[in-house]
């Protein structure tokens, strides 16, 4: 059952940023384009590989109006001590929502019961808290979050200009498709 178009549940959960503990809940995030990024674990190996690469990328994901999210089943106190002694993880200024109760693992269906982790789910959520992009991968192949960033700027234009659509590998500023017979047997 595809995910798209779907709306978020309730959550309230805690996370680390900045050195501090904070509470993140649907409502924060309602208002703007937000990317949650689950993985599978805290002190891991492909995990900081990504997180720092969203690190890296992080100014531009707050230029385009969102938020990143990242989303384990640990604690917010194991992120901390890893945000503490990891220099790649250091790196990490947007928040780490602590998910041990599974609720947000559950609701965006990433939560592997039998080891209690998520699957590596990358979720692009508009402002009215709908999912319109998500991918899910296998545990050892890490992602690239600046396709991530190339997908959130693609369902922002098709979110403000519902006429038009993104093709394969489109950037802001190329051309763009407007659907109708007259495409029919021309693409």
């Amino acid at each position: 059952m595809s995910l798209i178009g779907k709306e978020i549940k309730d959550f309230t959960v805690q996370a680390y940023r900045d050195g501090s503990f904070e509470t993140v809940s649907k409502e924060d995030v309602l208002g703007s384009w937000s990317l949650f990024f689950f993985y599978p674990a805290d002190f891991t190996f492909v995990c900081p590989t990504e997180l720092e690469d969203l690190a890296n990328n992080y100014e531009a994901f707050k230029a385009a109006g969102a938020e990143v999210y990242a989303v384990s089943c640990d604690s917010e106190f194991v992120h901390k001590e890893w945000h503490d002694s990891s220099d790649r993880i250091s790196k990490v200024a947007y928040p780490m929502l602590a998910d041990p109760a599974h609720v947000l693992a559950k609701n965006f269906k990433v939560l592997i019961k039998e080891s209690g982790v998520a699957e590596r789910g990358a979720f692009i959520v508009d402002p009215e808290g709908k999912i319109q992009v998500y991918e899910v991968t296998a545990s050892g192949i890490g992602r690239n979050a600046a396709e991530l960033l190339r997908l959130l700027k693609a369902a922002q234009f098709v979110a403000e200009h519902g006429d038009q659509v993104c093709p394969a590998k489109w950037q802001p500023g190329a051309d763009t498709l407007q659907p109708g017979i007259d495409l029919v047997g021309q693409l």
